[in-house]
């Protein structure tokens, strides 16, 4: 007699078989990620500015490299711009390590739904795993560690069109037309997205040097504006793209030329 084997599609299920929880979240992503003691206090690793904006063949991701712990710069060549599948890129904010547990989690999430169920996972089904992660780690974010606070892009090849996506810290989701920002300098330059939108127009009308370059000037004034985000001078931005062929890294030349270098 064949043997008979149940095809789950949810990797959390899985998970929470093998570890005996009943939430598998919790059982394999930490409360925290790992902190510097400083005094009395900890303090996790993070700080950062992440911008996600279309442009006329689909999307742009850049991030500052610095990560912080308190007032203490712990490393300068952090990479905060993850791809999830061939066509989803995370910018991620907040807490470093929670922020790459969660990457390597969806990455396992929607891999596992693939080969499970032998088609991959709809843009929804990746959307509400996210959803799912981060209103799991609500507990952690009240705490003041291991926040994490992301901005998705996906390149939708059914509607042929990139969306951006970005998120609070309960798991509230939201699409945005042009653009997002996540991160401790995303604050001090809301505005000049606006200045941008109405002086040059939209963003999705602009080619790709023209939409990086804006972006990689937001990026230089939220890090002068924000102590916990890097500038360009020691080690470039991570800048990376999305269109209808798939995920893209920027070139050297790319980038230093889209910084007037």
């Amino acid at each position: 007699m064949p043997l008979m084997f149940e095809r789950r599609g949810s990797f959390a299920e899985l998970l929470a078989e093998s570890t005996g929880s009943a939430s598998a979240l919790s059982a394999t992503l930490p409360q925290h990620g790992p902190a510097m003691t400083h005094g009395t206090r900890e303090f996790d690793t993070h700080g950062t500015t992440v911008i996600a904006v279309k442009y006329k063949d689909g999307l742009i991701n850049v991030a500052d490299r610095r990560a912080t712990a308190g007032y203490t710069v712990m490393y300068d060549q952090a990479e905060k711009v993850l791809a999830l599948d061939d066509y989803t890129l995370i910018s991620i904010s907040g807490s470093f390590a929670k922020s790459v547990e969660v990457v390597r989690y969806l990455r396992h999430t929607f891999k596992y739904f693939e080969r499970s169920q032998l088609q991959p996972m709809s843009l929804e089904g990746k959307l509400m795993e996210l959803q799912r992660v981060i209103a799991n780690n609500m507990p952690a974010a009240l705490q003041g560690i291991g926040a994490f606070i992301p901005v998705l892009s996906t390149f939708d090849i059914e509607a042929n069109q990139g969306r951006i996506y970005f998120y609070d810290a309960m798991g509230g989701q939201f699409e945005t037309a042009e653009y997002g920002a996540a991160g401790s300098g995303s604050g001090p330059i809301r505005g000049a997205f606006e200045y941008i939108l109405r002086t040059k127009g939209p963003f999705r009308d602009m080619g790709r040097k023209e939409a990086l370059a804006e972006s990689l000037t937001l990026l230089e004034i939220a890090a002068d504006l924000d102590t916990a985000t890097g500038g360009s001078s020691k080690y470039l931005p991570a800048a990376k793209y999305i269109t209808a062929d798939g995920i893209q890294d920027f070139t050297e030349d790319e980038i230093k030329t889209a910084l007037g270098r």
